[in-house]
């Protein structure tokens, strides 16, 4: 877990990147494997984000990518709404994203994962370093869209801990 090398089944790029995702992914998943319905639930304020909708984000994000990279495509009006509301999270996520056991939440970021995983295997390196305008119109390549995907999760998990300090006080 504490080692960048190389994966099986994975080229020498990819797997750095994966080495990377998947230490990222278990630290945030030690973070919530023992929470309660009521503390995945848990909004500090009325406007704030729960525990479960970050991690309904972090699938959001992830399956976003997946579209724009894999697929090589802009995303479309049905593409958002099925990523919706997990992906822009607000009211309507506070709304629909809760009720669910850590269970349900962690099987879906290991089903988004999975397949990022196998698509991973089938490509090469190269692939990484193609490049196209993003974020903005500035050139961006595969590489920096994932390791973006688990730099957001990193930034969330630290959300995570904020608010399980907050449900203690």
């Amino acid at each position: 877990m504490y080692i960048i090398d190389q994966k099986e089944g994975l080229s020498a790029e990819f797997s750095k990147l994966v080495a990377m995702m998947e230490y990222t992914r278990k630290t945030t998943l030690d973070e919530v494997q023992n929470l309660s319905i009521e503390e995945l639930d848990y909004l500090y304020a009325d406007d704030a984000n729960s525990i479960g909708m970050l991690l309904v984000h972090m699938a959001s994000v992830e399956k976003f990518y997946q579209i724009d990279t894999f697929e090589k495509r802009e995303i479309t009006e049905e593409d958002v709404a099925l990523l919706n509301p997990g992906l822009q999270l607000g009211e309507r996520a506070r709304e629909e994203i809760n009720g669910q056991s850590i269970k349900v939440y962690v099987n879906e970021l290991a089903e988004v994962r999975k397949k990022t995983i196998e698509t991973f295997k089938s490509l090469p390196d190269s692939w990484l370093f193609e490049q196209k305008p993003f974020f903005g119109g500035h050139p961006t390549n595969n590489y920096f869209k994932w390791f973006h995907v688990f730099e957001d999760e990193l930034s969330h998990r630290g959300q995570i801990r904020l608010i399980k300090k907050m449900m203690k006080k």
